[in-house]
This record gives structure tokens, sequence and C-alpha cells, in this order.
């Protein structure tokens, strides 16, 4: 595989990624809106098995977010990063234009990366 191909990949994952997180986001926002007025719901929602779920997500995400933020700072600027900035939220800018400049890249290797699907074994 080319250094070109691993960034596309990479890429690929990113968006795809990102997609996933934004579903789980508006999901759990409407039934956290659903849960408040039923107290069933609310019960079934505060269950061990999905607060644990939700305890692995959060660990995660949190663990990928210092991964990165170090990871920007070494690759830009050469040195060791000091402290933990305050969390940034993506602005729509930055959004677009990352998904512009990678939107045909992403679609090429995704399609790339499903047609050699069934060559691959599994993770």
């Amino acid at each position: 595989m080319s250094k070109q191909d691993l960034f596309d990949d990479i890429h690929v994952r990113i968006l795809r990624v990102t997609e996933d997180l934004r579903a789980i986001q508006r999901e759990l926002n409407c039934v956290a809106m659903q849960a408040s007025a039923d107290p069933e719901l609310m019960e079934d929602v505060n269950r061990l098995p999905e607060l644990e779920s939700l305890d692995v997500l959060k660990s995660a995400l949190d663990q990928m977010r210092h991964f990165l933020w170090f990871y920007v700072q070494v690759m830009t600027s050469g040195s060791e990063p000091e402290e933990l900035p305050r969390q940034k939220a993506p602005t729509p800018l930055k959004e677009a234009a990352f998904n512009e400049k990678y939107g045909n890249i992403s679609d090429a290797a995704l399609l790339r990366y499903l047609a050699e699907g069934r060559n691959r074994k599994p993770n």
C-alpha cells in the first residue's frame, strides 16, 4: 500500500467516524428529550449496560481528543506540547474546507476500499 493510499484510507475513515459520531449524538439527543417525559424510558436508559457503553465511548473519545491534540502539536510545530488547550469546536468553514479538499479523494478511496473489501480479512 502506497503512502497516498494510506492517507486516503485515513481520510475516508475520519469522515466515516465523524458522520457516525454526529448520528450517535443526534440519536442520544432524541432519547434524552423523550426520556425526560417518559419515566419508563428514563429507567431503561439508566440501566448498567447502557451506562457502561456510554462510559466506554466517552473514554475512547477523551483518549482520541488528547492524542489528536498531541499529534497536531508535534506534526505542526515539531516540539513537545506544554499543556492542553481549551477545547474548540470546529468551525463550519474549516469543516467545509476539509470536506471539499478530501471529498473526491475520499469518494475514490471509499470506492476502492469497498471494491477491495471482498479480498480483505476482517480486523
